[in-house]
C-alpha cells in the first residue's frame, strides 16, 4: 500500500462523499476532518479543495487501493458508480498485468482515475 496521496479537488464535499462510499467496502474510513481517509487512525489519502499551482485544477491522478478480496473490488466499483463515479474498467482479471491482478477502475468526480486491486488468487 502507498504511504499517502494528496488530491486537489473542485468540490470537497462531493469528493468526500465519493471517497467515503468507495473506500468503505475496503475497510477504510474518514478521519475527523472528513477529508482524510485510510485505516482508522491512520489516514493516507488527503483531499484538498482548490487548484494546485496556476489556478487550474490538475485532475487526472491515478490512485490504486489494495483490496483484500475480489468481492471488495466488486463492491468498490458498484459503490463508486452509485456515488457518481464513471466506469473506467469493470471488475475483472487483468492478466496482461499479472495472472492474479483483479481490478476495477473508476473516474472520480474530478476526473482522477481510481482503482481497487486484489492480487490474491481466487
Amino acid at each position: 500500500m502507498y504511504d499517502h496521496i494528496g488530491l486537489h479537488v473542485k468540490d470537497l464535499a462531493a469528493s468526500s462523499r465519493f471517497y467515503g462510499a468507495v473506500l468503505a467496502p475496503l475497510g477504510l474510513v474518514a478521519d475527523a476532518s472528513g477529508s482524510g481517509f485510510g485505516p482508522a487512525g491512520a489516514p493516507a489519502l488527503w483531499l484538498y479543495e482548490g487548484s494546485k499551482g496556476g489556478g487550474k485544477n490538475e485532475a487526472g491522478t491515478h490512485v490504486a487501493f489494495r483490496a483484500a478480496t475480489r468481492v471488495a473490488v466488486d463492491r468498490f466499483h458498484a459503490e463508486g458508480l452509485r456515488a457518481g463515479g464513471r466506469d473506467n474498467g469493470a471488475p475483472g482479471l487483468r492478466i496482461d498485468y499479472s495472472p492474479t491482478y483483479y481490478a476495477a477502475f473508476l473516474i472520480d468526480p474530478d476526473g482522477n482515475n481510481v482503482e481497487a486491486v486484489c492480487m490474491e488468487p481466487r
